[in-house]
């Protein structure tokens, strides 16, 4: 599909596997300029070469976003290697877990502040673009009960609410923010093979409940995060996208 993305600059925080590599690999078929980075320096480099071969440019490196301001600097030289930025997603996530008070601190440093500091450093470079977007990372887990009381729940349902108000803070700037929050995704190495290895009682379970009889897919999630990115969406900010086959059961209104 076209979506008229073809010379976008993107700044994506994670896109070296999972649902950042679909949606890096999605807006490099758009034809759109890329910034990434990715903890594991092999990644990256693997993630580099094969979104080079499609002819855009790639500026990425191995980063641990954890340093605030190593991030913020890292934000900021990508925005300007590219010569700008149209569009920033943010995807890295300290992701679920059952963890202790420690876990609670990652998920809301790298989950919400990650968003929070990104929007911050990026704001003077995406008042500049003619079609300024910003999608955030969300999850069904937040906006419904979902196996248990744990950061990865409660800090994405805190993102949701400050893209809400993002969003309209925004709007008179022409910078459209919304989420996209997907149902369980299933990819090798990801959370939920994981889960199918260590714990597949909880896996089959979940699996049953799902209408499509399969978990999601990578690809799918980074369609509804690419055509959100876009101006196809151009009259859509401060929603949040479930895309989940139907495996939440709330009604939204």
């Amino acid at each position: 599909m076209n979506l008229g993305l073809k010379g976008k600059k993107v700044i994506l925080t994670g896109g070296s596997r999972g649902i950042g590599r679909a949606i890096a690999e999605l807006l490099a078929d758009e034809g759109a300029d890329i910034g990434f980075f990715s903890r594991d320096p092999a990644q990256v480099a693997k993630a580099t070469a094969a979104l080079q071969a499609k002819d855009v440019k790639v500026v990425a490196q191995a980063l641990d976003m954890s340093d605030p301001e190593a991030y913020k600097r890292w934000l900021k030289n990508t925005a300007e290697a590219l010569g700008g930025v149209d569009i920033f997603i943010h995807n890295a996530s300290a992701a679920g877990g059952f963890g202790p008070e420690e876990h609670w601190y990652k998920c809301f440093e790298l989950d919400l502040m990650g968003a929070v500091r990104g929007c911050e450093t990026l704001e003077p470079f995406l008042e500049k673009s003619k079609s300024p977007s910003v999608v955030f990372l969300a999850s069904t887990a937040a906006t419904e009960t979902f196996l248990a009381p744990q950061a990865f729940n409660a800090i994405k349902a805190a993102l949701i609410t400050y893209s809400k108000q993002l969003g309209q803070h925004w709007s008179g700037k022409g910078i459209r923010v919304n989420c996209v929050s997907p149902g369980p995704t299933y990819f090798d190495g990801g959370n939920w093979d994981l889960v199918k290895t260590h714990m597949k009682p909880v896996f089959d379970n979940v699996l049953s409940q799902m209408p499509f009889g399969r978990y999601g897919k990578p690809e799918e999630i980074a369609q509804a995060v690419v055509f959100l990115a876009s101006q196809a969406s151009s009259y859509t900010t401060g929603t949040n996208l479930v895309v989940d086959g139907g495996f939440t059961k709330r009604v939204q209104y």
